[in-house]
């Protein structure tokens, strides 16, 4: 797989943008990744999602939340209704399009929740797919504070939704997962900054400070995950980013993401992905051949 950067302009008068699109039937094999968070509606097709290091077959319509410089593509493989175009609308956005002390309301702390998983990217599916759907076609044809308005009921309305999964693994993303304030992201901080190396669990407690059994009930309350398996879902992600990006090999990736041995390595990233390393890389490649 390739990685691009894409750079979007907002129109003066414009703090977000949204557009419609028919989608051509085709296995893309490249990456797209930038600043702006997006918002994707696919709409009548099949195909293969690649958000970050996931890897998923979906069918028929779907909604997708990414925030900054995640890597995404889709490959469209047929359509359902063949008497019908394959569809895609597109919102891109930035958290702050109603000001930067938007996040910072009590009456945004869902919104910012939201905000802080969609760094490894959210599908949205029953209810929540369905409204979601009428406010982006609302969207569409309208301007101004209206379609801004439309844009936040969008955004509060997946702020709530209960019917959504997180896709992506955190080590992918390391950039924008780090940079919330609270005490829990100061603790990601640290762990995104040295993964590479040994990481004690004293060491990390006493950042907050906390005593090693309050800091894991803490924790855990907070990942729904040990330390340890967060360590090893961010060194996993990272290793998966190196291969992906086709300068590593699986040692390099091995020892470039804090593992000192291959067998180990091997073991984890299995257990993380539910495939081999070198099997992880062939789903990245569908068409056949390497890129």
């Amino acid at each position: 797989m390739q990685f691009i950067y894409e750079n979007f302009t907002f129109p003066p008068d414009q703090s977000f943008t949204i557009r419609s699109e028919f989608l051509e039937i085709k296995k893309y094999q490249t990456f797209k990744s930038h600043v702006n968070f997006e918002i994707a509606l696919i709409e009548n097709c099949m195909g293969k999602r690649f958000i970050g290091d996931h890897i998923e077959e979906f069918e028929g319509a779907e909604l997708v939340l990414m925030a900054s410089y995640l890597p995404h593509c889709w490959q469209y493989y047929q359509t359902i209704d063949s008497q019908l175009p394959p569809y895609a609308t597109v919102v891109h956005f930035f958290p702050d399009f109603l000001g930067k002390d938007l996040l910072e309301k009590s009456e945004a702390k869902n919104l910012k929740q939201l905000f802080t998983d969609a760094t490894k990217g959210i599908l949205f599916t029953g209810d929540t797919l369905a409204r979601a759907k009428n406010l982006l076609q609302e969207m569409l044809y309208e301007k101004g504070l209206t379609r801004s308005a439309l844009l936040l009921q969008l955004l509060d309305t997946l702020s709530k939704s209960t019917s959504h999964k997180i896709l992506s693994s955190p080590g992918f993303n390391i950039i924008e997962s780090s940079n919330e304030a609270s005490k829990i992201n100061i603790i990601f901080d640290y762990i995104f900054k040295n993964f590479r190396e040994i990481i004690e669990l004293e060491k990390v407690a006493a950042i907050i400070p906390m005593s090693t059994a309050a800091f894991c009930r803490f924790f855990k309350s907070k990942t729904s995950r040990t330390l340890t398996d967060f360590i090893k879902e961010v060194r996993i992600g990272h290793a998966a980013k190196l291969l992906l990006e086709g300068k590593h090999n699986v040692s390099e990736a091995c020892y470039d993401s804090g593992y000192n041995n291959v067998s180990n390595f091997n073991k984890h990233f299995k257990e993380i992905k539910g495939v081999s390393p070198k099997a992880f890389l062939k789903q990245y490649l569908p068409a056949g051949g390497e890129s």
